[in-house]
């Protein structure tokens, strides 16, 4: 009401001098000018962080709801040791750890280690991300940490506690490499005010805070942050391998009602690079595949759809006419069956049915997961990609656009190979190789290879008449039964043509 009466005062009072004859424009600049200045002031006043609204109430998450990742949470572990027997480790003489850095691709479970984290150490847990932090306005970044870590001690005091874990999120954003942003200053002093606060952290002893960090960027950080006294622990939370994508999925599956013939098993076995994230999704769809078909429990067609799902996409409403259906069985078929050649047992279902951007695709089953790969591995992979479009070239006589994706990581294997020392070349470096030299060696293994994969399925195109037909009638055919089709006992060069 206040605010509506000196608006008419103002307005009347601007009125009366206008039509006294009383030059108001001098007047009408200063006014728009004080409110501008008021307005942006105001401004800055609630850009500061309101770090209560980052409290998060921590719902009992335990290490033990986290499947996989032991390396990770016991390298937590330890280092919360020093939260929760504080005195015995100052009699030691140990400094106690300041931070700790979660590393790795997106979806692995960094802010659920976090979470975790603060329930085993009974901590107040304040969440927040980089990007809360950097604002057009000088200052304001910095302000915000300094408010962080002053609302954490006082949170903690107001809950009784004596210890708090601040995670931050995305701290490439607020931790970036200092000089790098050329604009303005507003990040490098953002992140010094980030440095000055972590090196106060053993002042208080009354209240111990500890940084937990997230990124998939760890290349961003600036130096000053990874230092140790600041980020002592570098915690690397990679994608879980085949025995933690195993207790990932029993633990998302505690929940859902499973057929009895299910077999997580052979699932965690087909979904070599998936992360935690795409793991419970994959669970969640199966769930929602199963409901849509009416049926009470979830079975094994189910979750194997649901990882065709999660890879690709829905299934496409319209179907491909019968002369790219053809095309599209004969190319699947190709890279079919040489995996299955050059690797008996590898293929996990082949399928025409079009996903996303795919038209068809063979999925594979890895019995471990290969960190490390020899020349001729690496040929043998080569030679799966390429045997889509060398079986088109043998039965349709052209090949098609389809291919491009195979053999742009044709290219990739190629690469991997001369730059591991691996070809002819030996040990080189792509900087000071001249680049047609490299084309030709690139050239040289590419043609090979490809020639290799023409003898075979020219020899074998009995077989893949076999499993095209099959695709065509069908549009999908597990790993079981294209062996069965093709005629392999188990061992390499075993197939009946």
């Amino acid at each position: 009401m206040k605010k509506e009466i000196a608006i008419g005062i103002v307005a009347g009072l601007l009125a009366y001098l206008y039509y006294t004859g009383y030059n108001i424009t001098p007047l009408i600049i200063i006014g728009v000018l004080g409110f501008a200045a008021f307005v942006i002031s105001k401004k800055k006043g609630l850009l500061k962080l309101d770090t209560h609204s980052q409290v998060v109430e921590n719902r009992e998450i335990n290490f033990e709801d986290i499947g996989g990742q032991d390396t990770a949470k016991q390298e937590l572990k330890e280092a919360l040791e020093f939260l929760l027997k504080s005195s015995s480790i100052t009699q030691m003489g140990i400094r106690p750890l300041k931070g700790i850095l979660l590393t790795g691709p997106p979806g692995t479970g960094k802010t659920l280690l976090a979470r975790a984290a603060a329930g085993y150490s009974d901590a107040v847990f304040l969440a927040t991300s980089g990007s809360e932090f950097i604002e057009m306005y000088a200052g304001v970044g910095a302000q915000r940490v300094r408010t962080l870590f002053k609302s954490a001690r006082e949170i903690a005091k107001k809950q009784k506690k004596n210890r708090t874990i601040i995670f931050i999120d995305e701290i490439e954003v607020l931790g970036g490499k200092r000089g790098s942003h050329s604009s303005h200053l507003e990040y490098d002093q953002t992140l010094n005010q980030l440095l000055v606060e972590m090196d106060g952290l053993t002042n208080d002893k009354n209240i111990q805070i500890l940084i937990v960090a997230a990124t998939n960027r760890a290349d961003l950080l600036d130096s000053a942050l990874l230092r140790p006294g600041r980020f002592d622990r570098i915690v690397k939370v990679d994608l879980p391998d085949k025995e933690s994508r195993l207790a990932i999925l029993n633990l998302h599956c505690r929940n859902k009602p499973l057929a009895a013939d299910v077999d997580i098993e052979e699932i965690a076995a087909g979904t070599y690079g998936f992360s935690g994230a795409h793991l419970e999704s994959l669970t969640n769809e199966a769930a929602i595949l199963a409901l849509r078909d009416n049926c009470a429990v979830i079975s094994q067609g189910h979750l194997r759809e649901a990882v065709d799902k999660v890879i690709l996409g829905e299934k496409l409403s319209s179907r491909a006419n019968k002369e790219t259906l053809r095309r599209v069985a004969i190319h699947e078929a190709g890279h079919a069956f040489i995996s299955e050649f050059l690797n008996p047992g590898s293929v996990d279902q082949v399928t025409v049915t079009s996903r996303g951007n795919a038209l068809g695709y063979v999925r594979h089953t890895q019995k471990e997961d290969q960190q490390l790969f020899t020349k001729t591995a690496l040929e043998k992979q080569i030679m799966i990609l390429l045997a889509g479009a060398v079986s088109e070239d043998i039965l349709l006589g052209e090949r098609s656009t389809g291919a491009a994706n195979d053999f742009q990581q044709a290219l990739n294997m190629t690469e991997r190979i001369v730059m591991s020392g691996l070809s002819r070349l030996g040990v080189v470096s792509a900087e000071v190789l001249p680049k047609h030299e490299l084309f030709m060696v690139y050239q040289e293994i590419l043609q090979a290879l490809e020639i290799k994969t023409h003898e075979i399925l020219s020899r074998s195109k009995q077989a893949l008449d076999r499993i095209i037909n099959t695709l065509e009638t069908s549009e999908k055919i597990s790993g079981a039964e294209l062996r069965r089709v093709i005629g392999t006992g188990g061992n390499e060069g075993s197939i009946v043509a």
